[in-house]
């Protein structure tokens, strides 16, 4: 099986950066895409940004220009560097994978526990 672990979060004020980090770790001979999701209380998760073992990208149009996702597929981890967070970014945010592929067989939409972020005024 794959395990999806999640960290950075935390709390930091308007205008400031949070670097979150998310590992796979398992039997693991490929992964497709790998990104970041969030969601809100109340409101539906939402896609925030992807990126593919190619290196293409998708980011959700209100964090395209703050935010920046990486990848080291070496180490099977995705990272999301974000700056001048704002407080509408609070939301817990979840790690996925759509596809990865082990000794077990192969798996589809993994999801990470989640990391809280707030963003305080």
């Amino acid at each position: 099986q794959v395990q999806l672990v999640e960290s950075g979060g935390g709390l930091v004020q308007a205008g400031g950066s949070l670097r979150l980090s998310c590992a796979a770790s398992g039997s693991i001979f490929n992964i497709n895409a790998m990104g970041w999701y969030r969601q809100a209380p109340g409101k539906q998760r939402e896609l925030v940004a992807t990126m593919t073992s190619g290196g293409i990208t998708n980011y959700a149009d209100s964090v395209k220009a703050r935010f920046t996702i990486s990848r080291d597929n070496a180490k099977n981890t995705v990272y999301l560097q974000m700056n001048s967070l704002k407080p509408e970014d609070t939301a817990v945010y979840f790690c996925n994978i759509d596809q990865v592929w082990t000794r077990r067989g192969q798996f589809h939409d993994v999801w990470g526990q989640g990391t809280q972020v707030t963003v305080s005024s």
